[in-house]
């Protein structure tokens, strides 16, 4: 396969397509359809929504979940204002109402009661129950659903159900190929690519201890960091213990290990 890396219009967010996941998202919306994002931290799934947001010109509504995130804090709750309670639409129902794009970012972090909300919204029926008003919203054309996890952090306590996955279409993401992630990563920090590539290469060596001695590899988000603060003037050995190492690892024997090969990769 060949690789589009011709710039981003400088009116969209950058995003670098690896594969056919532009494509893929926009026979999505085009169809009603929901989409649920698949993949490791930091590798782009969030930029890639607001990318094609802004290639679709629709409004977004991203919502981060966490353990406390509940149905009423999608939906909306009633508030007291100025002495009077006052009905306040949360994220979901404003973008089912005004037609929007709602992203749902690490969809399985959220509390039990939420997905029982979005099934009839990623079936036929593409409605959302308003139990506390009475209300049935009907989404309309525009509304388009998606979501995103990250499997590797899957546990018995935290899984998405089969139920709830096979409502939705799904895309796999993972850090992209080296010449990618380079342009990328330049892209983004101001970095020249040719100080970019060793950063790369030093991403691949920890992505391969992921599993083993770290929970999860290093982000492109992460190099991104590392690069702004050597763009920055920064010594090397200080933006990548800042913004990769110590991210990664409070342990000292791997953070060691780490330095040991940051400089088999620099000298």
């Amino acid at each position: 396969m060949t690789l589009d890396l011709s710039p981003t219009p400088p009116d969209l967010p950058f995003y670098q397509p690896t594969g056919m996941e532009c494509g893929l998202f926009e026979t999505a919306y085009e169809n009603g359809l929901p989409l649920l994002l698949k993949g490791p931290t930091g590798c782009g799934k969030t930029r890639f929504v607001e990318y094609m947001a802004a290639v679709l010109g629709k409004p977004i509504y991203t919502v981060a979940c966490h353990d406390d995130l509940s149905a009423a804090d999608l939906i909306g709750r009633y508030l007291l204002k100025g002495g009077e309670t006052e009905w306040v639409d949360g994220p979901l129902t404003r973008a089912v109402r005004e037609g929007a794009i709602c992203y749902l970012d690490e969809v399985v972090e959220a509390r039990k009661d939420v997905t029982v909300v979005l099934h009839p919204l990623t079936d036929s029926r593409r409605t959302l129950m308003i139990d506390r008003t009475g209300e049935e919203l009907a989404a309309p054309k525009g509304f388009m659903l998606v979501a995103s996890y990250n499997p590797g952090y899957q546990n018995v306590l935290k899984r998405l159900k089969p139920s709830t996955r096979q409502r939705f279409l799904s895309i796999s993401f993972d850090f992209p190929e080296p010449e990618v992630e380079i342009a990328v990563v330049s892209a983004e920090s101001g970095l020249e690519p040719g100080r970019v590539a060793p950063l790369v290469r030093l991403a691949g060596h920890i992505r391969a201890l992921s599993g083993m001695d770290l929970e999860e590899g290093v982000s492109t988000r992460l190099l991104t960091y590392a690069a702004r603060l050597m763009a920055s003037n920064m010594s090397v050995d200080q933006a990548i213990q800042v913004a990769i190492i110590e991210p990664l690892t409070d342990e000292p024997d791997v953070q060691q290990a780490l330095r040991d090969l940051v400089s088999t990769i620099y000298g």
